[in-house]
């Protein structure tokens, strides 16, 4: 199966620190990708170089088996999507004209949206649970809601590829479920595939089958997520002891509080509710 997404050799570096050397990394259609690792690791600078938004130090980023470079930005943008970790709205706007964003490169150069692009858009609200809100001002929005739009505006571009970037920032717990979910099935769904920096092992595990670890001396381990995501790698990734406990809905991965514990210390006897974080 054709690759969507092929890093080659890729090394990356910030302020003279290497964060990946020679890495190499393969996502097709159907695949869902998490990538795990502790603060400065390089999540967020890996996801920018194979958006193309960042020049790496070595190697090449190929989509669909031609060099990312060698894409105009609107075909690109048919194929790969991001989502950064902080948007801001430079211009003023409502949320429906927010949402209808993601259509720019469908349309031709002075295009307007019509029908079809318009019922795609609020389809996207609906789905992030801002139905009824396509007339408020952006401005207007909690953090949450204004994360849902950037949400559903990458959805209306109905790009293959997804990369996100902390999707789950400043949602409330409900959301921090489902959208994920929601996120993993949709690009599966339509013979896509997504890449997510998560901080949340457990809700990565429930909605990915690879991982990608960053470990913070450059080191990385990928493949897929039964495999790579064990306690020893996590502790190891993390700095800390992690642990697995088999939940009723699956697998939950816990840091190891130790002397946090006022009341004495011991195991507890069920599983904590909440996700090793990096």
């Amino acid at each position: 199966m054709t690759a969507l997404l092929e890093a080659r050799g890729l090394s990356l570096a910030v302020a003279g620190r290497l964060l990946c050397h020679n890495l190499d990394l393969v996502i097709r259609a159907g695949q869902r990708w998490a990538i795990l690792g502790p603060n400065g690791s390089g999540k967020t600078t890996l996801l920018h170089a194979l958006a193309g938004l960042r020049n790496a130090q070595g190697g090449e980023v190929h989509l669909q088996e031609r060099p990312l470079a060698h894409w105009r930005p609107r075909e690109r943008a048919r194929l790969l999507g991001i989502l950064l970790q902080d948007y801001d709205d430079p211009f003023p706007g409502t949320v429906l004209e927010t949402a209808l964003i993601g259509r720019h490169p469908h349309l031709r150069r002075w295009q307007w949206e019509g029908r079809e692009d318009l019922a795609r858009a609020r389809e996207a609200l609906r789905l992030m649970d801002l139905e009824g809100l396509e007339k408020r001002a952006v401005a207007s929005l909690s953090g949450g809601e204004r994360r849902r739009l950037a949400i559903a505006s990458l959805l209306v571009q109905e790009a293959r590829l997804l990369l996100l970037d902390e999707p789950t920032n400043h949602l409330d717990l409900h959301h921090q479920v489902r959208v994920p979910q929601l996120l993993a099935e949709r690009a599966t769904g339509q013979e896509g595939a997504i890449l997510m920096v998560l901080h949340d092992v457990t809700a990565a595990m429930h909605c990915c089958d690879h991982a990608l670890l960053l470990f913070a001396d450059g080191a990385t381990l990928s493949g897929a997520a039964a495999a790579v995501v064990t306690e020893e790698n996590l502790s190891r990734l993390y700095g800390h002891p992690v642990r697995r406990w088999d939940g009723a809905d699956g697998p939950v991965w816990s840091p190891q509080y130790g002397g946090c514990n006022r009341t004495g210390g011991g195991k507890p006897s069920s599983a904590p509710g909440r996700g090793a974080g990096g």
